[in-house]
């Protein structure tokens, strides 16, 4: 047995529990346990111990039963439900923490008297104590333990990163199956969201990790997706469904590093698991189930209860195997009875296929008949979230009550069709956050509790205002809906308005882990402090002779940082979707300028409708291409496209993801020295060879390698880079004054911009600079109207520091207040109307 104190001794100074900074080997675990063990009584009694990821609570519990007692693990941190199980189930004994000490409490009355065989008492209900008590043979446990032990390839120089809850199965299961093979385990009390997660397990030395689904939600919003530990090389996932798309993206992350990901299902009535998918099957069999695990033999049964001998079928899930329950409890009485159980109806609908893979299609307890048609709320929740809405569904035979995360409108209708009934059994109700239990699992019964309550649309209102038409559900995040330096200004200032501040890394974070992020210490985003410098400077620059060059310079470096940070997603996924859709707001307002431009010349400047100005086909004075300052637009169009290219291909696309954006970012950048070094010289075009493509595309690609360059030494590399990169720029740009201030001056933006995620200043002057960097754009389309139309409308034309001021402080003035109408348009957008969303406390 995994808990038998000699085998554990017999393990000597092998590492077994890494808490904090101290590490306990399986020798001084096996003293620890034998001193508990020692002060519990005779005969065999039920023993209660709070379920902490502490070496004091583990002891007690391997000790607890290697002395031959049955366990109940209770609830660590909640009292409440820990003092209903033991009124419940009377157990001898109880070891907890109170006042912050572990104490050992002896209960007096009526006890129970467990069965021999009766090793483990767990509760189908960890956040109430009012679920079933299910009874487990210590046989079932040590069963359970040695098959996940076998098809995960547990070894003893392993190590499992325990963030799951210890009196809940799965993270029972996590513990059993590591101790069965020396391995050892770190005992982390943190949340996924807690600041310096990602730092502490790295320095764990954890090779694996196992989650619920909701934990790879919070893996992905605190930005870890892509930045796992080196030595994390196999992650497990169970206790809910997750969606083919994610087991396909864990999987393939997994795999491009040497890993695996399996994706597995139990309960809690067969100790913690019953089924695994192999990773090998996942490009096929996303979303499914998988195959029975080693020992265990899964069927299915029809409604009259008879075994389906048919290869493909569809029933009930039947599991057989030694790791199935005894049976229920009640309450105390019940400990003393024997095995009840020979196969687990597990109350779940499943498919069989042709190659004997299983897939969950619904629940028989979640169900509604409604005009003769059987409804599973788990295929409706799955069906409607495949239309990109999250959903949580409950109800009865006369009507379905869908919880909905993100806009409502239509949503009775899609739901009706999806479940072959009209929408008028259908009841809508929005909601801010899903209550879940602590293993991740929407709580249903406190989600119905709030169907009456109302709160304000808050941060999703702002998502939705900005993001408009599209729709936005409670896991996206900025990152996720593909958003671009446009909609980054203004969801930023829309955020600060709502929040009070912003935390660190909010991009990546979901709606409801934004809604409860500690807010960063006041300031603005060294990204937006940049962009807002360089459109002055570009003001400043087309309007003066002062050398504050490099404003446009700096912005497509800006442009590269914005293509790696929000759209490689897009890029890596082949969702062109959104990795266009920025253009968007990008191009109408060029050709309503452009258009402008037309009517006012009475001939339309085909070049520059055409994107093509910035090619020196032509001249402005012909009018048959905009002025040269709408370069950028045309250049940035050219290229968006450029970097979409390699990624059309799906398998260069694969090899490309695998490669990493890190990776992706280095090859750009020598692209774009290649370019600059040869296609300038090639196709001569003097000075405005400055406004192509070739001539700014390492920019780009410096820009895209700051914002991936994760770690010091990434971080030293690409200074290095800068370092070599922009004298080179400066001395192929004609080696003047104007061209090393403007390179020089770039250089001095690549340590703040990758060393300084944030420069604290004062809310006011952090909120001006926001709005500056909020109309950079419409400064960029429109701040040379006032020195070329109207100043001299009114008569204020010509030269001089008065009509340089004017000019300078016009065009941001007019491109601030095109901003502020448009975000006065968006914000008054509200997508959902009528009743007001559910907030869960």
């Amino acid at each position: 047995m995994f808990y038998d104190i000699e085998r554990i001794r017999s393990l000597g100074s092998q590492p077994c529990l890494v808490w904090r900074d101290e590490c306990q080997s399986y020798e001084e675990l096996a003293g620890a346990m034998q001193r508990f063990a020692a002060q519990l009584p005779r005969p065999k009694a039920l023993i209660a111990v709070e379920a902490a990821a502490e070496p004091e609570a583990i002891a007690a519990y391997l000790g607890a039963m290697a002395a031959g007692h049955a366990v109940l693990p209770l609830p660590a941190g909640d009292p409440e439900t820990a003092d209903r199980l033991v009124s419940r189930f009377r157990p001898a004994m109880s070891f907890r923490r109170k006042a912050g000490t572990w104490q050992m409490e002896e209960h007096q009355g009526d006890r129970a008297a467990p069965h021999p065989d009766l090793a483990l008492l767990l509760s189908t209900s960890g956040s109430t104590g009012q679920g079933k008590g299910v009874r487990l043979s210590a046989a079932a446990v040590h069963a359970n333990a040695a098959s996940i032990a076998d098809f995960l390839r547990i070894t003893a120089k392993d190590r499992a990163a325990l963030i799951l809850p210890l009196h809940y199965s799965y993270g029972l299961s996590v513990l059993h199956s590591h101790l069965a093979q020396g391995a050892s385990l770190w005992l982390s009390n943190a949340s996924v969201l807690d600041e310096g997660f990602g730092a502490a397990l790295a320095a764990s030395g954890a090779t694996s990790l196992a989650g619920v689904p909701h934990h790879f939600r919070l893996l992905e919003g605190a930005g870890l997706g892509e930045a796992l530990p080196p030595a994390l090389k196999l992650m497990t996932v169970a206790g809910g469904a997750m969606e083919a798309a994610q087991v396909r993206r864990w999987a393939g992350r997994m795999a491009r590093r040497g890993g695996r990901f399996i994706a597995m299902y139990g309960q809690t009535e067969a100790v913690a698991r019953i089924a695994w998918l192999p990773m090998e099957r996942v490009g096929d069999h996303a979303g499914a189930i998988g195959v029975a695990i080693p020992g265990g033999e899964l069927a299915l049964r029809d409604e009259q209860g008879r075994e389906i001998a048919s290869a493909v079928a569809e029933g009930e899930l039947l599991y057989r195997g030694p790791n199935v329950m005894m049976g229920y409890a009640e309450d105390h009485r019940d400990l003393g009875r024997g095995a009840e159980v020979e196969a687990l109806a597990t109350g779940d609908l499943a498919q069989r296929d042709a190659e004997g893979i299983y897939r969950i299609t619904g629940r028989l307890s979640r169900m509604s008949k409604i005009a003769g048609i059987r409804i599973g709320h788990d295929a409706l929740e799955r069906a409607l979230a495949a239309e990109g809405v999250e959903v949580a569904i409950w109800g009865d035979d006369r009507r379905i009550v869908v919880a909905a995360r993100g806009p409502g409108r239509g949503l009775a209708d899609r739901a009706a069709r999806a479940a072959g009934i009209g929408p008028g059994h259908f009841e809508i109700v929005p909601c801010e956050v899903f209550p879940r239990l602590p293993s991740g699992k929407i709580d249903y019964p406190a989600l119905r509790s709030l169907a009456e309550r109302r709160s304000a649309p808050g941060v999703r209102a702002a998502f939705e205002a900005v993001f408009a038409p599209e729709p936005v559900r409670a896991q996206d995040s900025f990152t996720s809906l593909g958003g671009d330096s446009l909609r980054h200004v203004e969801l930023t200032l829309a955020l600060e308005a709502e929040l009070g501040g912003l935390p660190e890394g909010w991009e990546r974070m979901s709606l409801a882990e934004l809604e409860r992020a500690p807010l960063a210490p006041s300031g603005v985003e060294s990204e937006l402090a940049v962009r807002g410098l360089a459109i002055l400077a570009v003001v400043v620059a087309h309007q003066t002779l002062w050398p504050v060059y490099g404003g446009a310079a700096a912005m497509v470096l800006l442009l590269g940082m914005s293509l790696a940070g929000s759209r490689w997603e897009a890029l890596t996924g082949g969702d062109w979707k959104s990795y266009f859709r920025p253009l968007a707001g990008v191009l109408v307002p060029y050709y309503l300028v452009l258009a402008g431009f037309a009517a006012a010349w009475g001939q339309v400047p085909w070049a520059s409708a055409l994107l093509a100005g910035n090619l020196a086909l032509t001249v402005p004075e012909t009018h048959l291409m905009l002025p040269y300052l709408y370069w950028f637009v045309e250049a940035y169009v050219q290229i968006s496209l450029l970097i979409a290219l390699p990624f059309l291909h799906p398998g260069l696309r694969g090899w490309l993801r695998r490669a990493g954006r890190f990776r992706v970012g280095l090859g750009l950048l020598a692209l774009g020295v290649g370019l600059r070094l040869t296609l300038p010289e090639l196709w001569p075009m003097g000075g405005r060879a400055q406004f192509t493509l070739p001539w700014v595309f390492y920019l780009l690609g410096l820009g895209w390698c700051i914002a991936s360059a994760e770690g010091r030494g990434r971080k030293a590399g690409v200074l290095a880079l800068a370092a070599g990169v922009l004298p080179m720029a400066a001395w192929l740009g004609g080696n003047w004054h104007g061209s090393w201030i403007k390179y020089m001056s770039l250089f001095a933006l690549v340590p703040l911009l990758l060393y300084v995620p944030r420069i604290a200043m004062p809310r006011p002057a952090a909120r001006a600079v926001m709005l500056v960097a909020r109309a950079a754009f419409p400064i960029y389309l429109l701040h040379r109207l006032v020195p070329e139309v109207i100043l001299p409308a009114i008569g204020l034309g010509g030269a001089g520091a008065w009509t340089d001021a004017l000019a300078v402080v016009g065009g941001i003035g007019i491109g601030l207040a095109v901003a502020d109408l448009r975000g006065r348009v968006l914000l008054r957008h509200r997508p959902m109307r009528g009743a007001e969303p559910l907030a869960a406390s």
